[in-house]
């Protein structure tokens, strides 16, 4: 499997090299030369497989020719092992038709412990094979940090570095990173938003003179790695509904737009998927593209669901890339344009294409904690407020009634308590028993001004296992 850039500059790259470059050297994001593609009846007799072994069949053309098959199956085996409930990700029926696929039973209680489990040890595998050593660096608008964090804390050729926006996570998604301690484990927090955080990354990327001797990885979901492993819990949740005998549709809160794009690959690579519904909050950006063409920055604004307080979502790109018929040359211009004056819009017939698979709906505060105690009301249920988002847009936007309507629950609402006590619902709230002393755990943390060389002279000075780069 070969990987190439959404700018077409950059060269094309098997799985390994991809994994520790993240961000492609023209700009770009990697995406795969060509997607496999299987068949119903291939699809089909996945159905009683295990979660590890449905990722391994759904994963393995990706890492083909870089990962032996035995070594992919050990890795995968122990990154689902992790998980608290024994079907990995269970479906929990909400209404007639109307699924929440539990996506929160990894060990930081949050959807992105499905990719950052498996980074961590697709890492230390490659790492160890290459005899190298990487710095991470990554921005986290709540809970891709600590997932991160969790999933790399053992990898012995890892210094990691996650910087998120101060004061603008919750309680629990912020001590879930500050309370792992370890010399290789690094958290600053920003006095800006993500947007200024994720700049900082993607800067750091493009220029690593600041670093001697090592080089950067990525862990957002620019990291191809990432939106790999998202895919299969399409495939798992469609096969639990009697898929592929039947389509099924998907309501996916999102930000940065990389959860959705791989149910968009999902269905490209075989599965009946009639609709994709991207749900957002006040920061709507996905929202004013998919029901106007007009993909354009505006002021960002604290909410109830900090994981979607985003303004540029970076994997749109990959959707560009598509729309576009792969031309590389021409995203480039987009982009180039969009950097330039904070706008983009795509020609009539690329957005009316995006148009026949999206949906979409972006969601205040007050719509989000009635969403949170509708769904209590109805069957018992507590959603966080990224989850009530998707049921919300769910609900909405169905197109069919008579087709099974999944909305991916991305995070424990143990994690967002003020959304649930705005929503006013007073049952108490407990944390799992891993995380039950959370609140009482010593916490590391440092300060930094939004400046992108101070952030630089940090990492360079404390990376290493506390010796400089």
């Amino acid at each position: 499997m070969r990987y190439i850039s959404t700018r077409g500059q950059a060269p094309a790259l098997n799985f390994e090299d991809v994994l520790l470059a993240g961000l492609a050297s023209d700009g770009g994001l990697y995406v795969p030369e060509n997607l496999p593609r299987f068949t119903q009846e291939e699809i089909a007799s996945w159905a009683d497989l295990p979660y590890h072994e449905l990722a391994f069949r759904v994963m393995r053309p990706f890492v083909a020719g870089s990962i032996a098959d035995a070594d992919f199956k050990k890795i995968l085996e122990e990154t689902y092992g992790v998980f608290a409930h024994q079907a990995v990700a269970p479906l929990r029926q909400l209404d007639s038709n109307e699924w929440v696929l539990e996506l929160f039973h990894g060990p930081t209680l949050a959807f992105k412990d499905f990719a950052l489990q498996l980074l961590g040890r697709l890492l230390d595998h490659v790492l160890a094979k290459r005899n190298e050593r990487v710095v991470i660096m990554g921005a986290t608008s709540g809970d891709t940090g600590s997932a991160a964090i969790e999933g790399c804390k053992a990898c012995e050729n890892v210094d990691i570095f996650i910087m998120h926006p101060h004061n603008r996570v919750s309680e629990v998604q912020r001590r879930q990173m500050t309370t792992i301690l370890g010399e290789n484990i690094h958290n600053i927090a920003i006095e800006g938003n993500f947007d200024d955080c994720q700049e900082m990354v993607k800067a750091s990327f493009a220029d690593q003179g600041f670093l001697k001797g090592t080089r950067l990885v990525a862990v957002n979901s620019i990291n191809w790695a990432r939106i790999m492993a998202q895919i299969v819990y399409y495939f798992h949740a469609a096969l639990q509904l009697g898929g592929p005998a039947r389509s099924v549709a998907f309501s996916v809160p999102t930000g940065n737009f990389g959860d959705i794009f791989a149910g968009y690959l999902a269905r490209n690579m075989g599965l009946p998927i009639n609709q994709l519904i991207v749900a957002t909050n006040r920061n709507d950006i996905l929202h004013r593209f998919m029901s106007g063409n007009r993909y354009d920055k505006d002021t960002l604004h604290p909410t109830l669901s900090p994981s979607m307080d985003i303004m540029v979502s970076s994997n749109f790109e990959r959707l560009l890339f598509d729309l576009h018929g792969r031309n590389g040359a021409e995203v480039a211009r987009l982009m180039d344009g969009f950097k330039a004056t904070g706008q983009l819009a795509v020609a009539d017939e690329r957005w009316s294409e995006a148009r026949r698979l999206f949906d979409s709906l972006a969601v205040d505060d007050a719509q989000t904690c009635a969403t949170i105690a509708e769904v209590y009301a109805q069957c018992g249920e507590i959603l966080d407020p990224h989850t009530a988002i998707g049921v919300r847009a769910a609900r909405e936007c169905r197109r069919s009634l008579s087709l099974p309507m999944v909305t991916l629950g991305t995070a424990h609402p143990v994690k967002f308590p003020d959304a649930v006590e705005q929503a006013g619902i007073s049952k108490p709230l407990e944390l799992p028993a891993h995380l039950a002393d959370l609140f009482q755990r010593e916490e590391r943390c440092t300060v930094l001004a939004n400046d992108l060389a101070q952030v630089q002279q940090f990492v360079a000075a404390h990376g290493n296992r506390g010796k400089p780069l």
